[in-house]
């Protein structure tokens, strides 16, 4: 049983990757303002309220290293930078809202 968590540890999971978006309070902020069609790090930055830039910075990062995002740079002057919804990045939004869904149904009086 040791071998199988030490080698979790070793080898992050998706599940890990998930633990660490969903856990993070900024992550699953920056999801739902990108899948409202917030794209651009500056949008961002304003949209999601408390963020800073450097946190910003860390979450995009990752959530583009995990494929839930994909960036696109733009050769322009200033340069411009956008990203969005990977398949699973929109498969993760999915289900983010059932699970707003299924709050709202339980937080009303029966």
């Amino acid at each position: 049983m040791n071998e199988i968590n030490n080698s979790s540890r070793s080898t992050p999971s998706a599940y890990r990757h998930l633990e660490e978006v969903v856990g993070c309070k900024w992550s699953v902020s920056v999801l739902i303002a990108i899948a409202d069609g917030i794209a651009r790090p500056g949008e961002l930055e304003r949209h999601v309220a408390g963020i800073s830039k450097k946190i910003l910075a860390e979450r995009l990062r990752k959530l583009t290293l995990y494929g839930l995002l994909d960036k696109h740079v733009y050769a322009e002057v200033p340069p411009r930078t956008m990203y969005s919804l990977t398949e699973n990045g929109q498969k993760l939004i999915a289900i983010i809202s059932q699970i707003k869904r299924l709050d709202s149904q339980i937080g009303k009086p029966q």
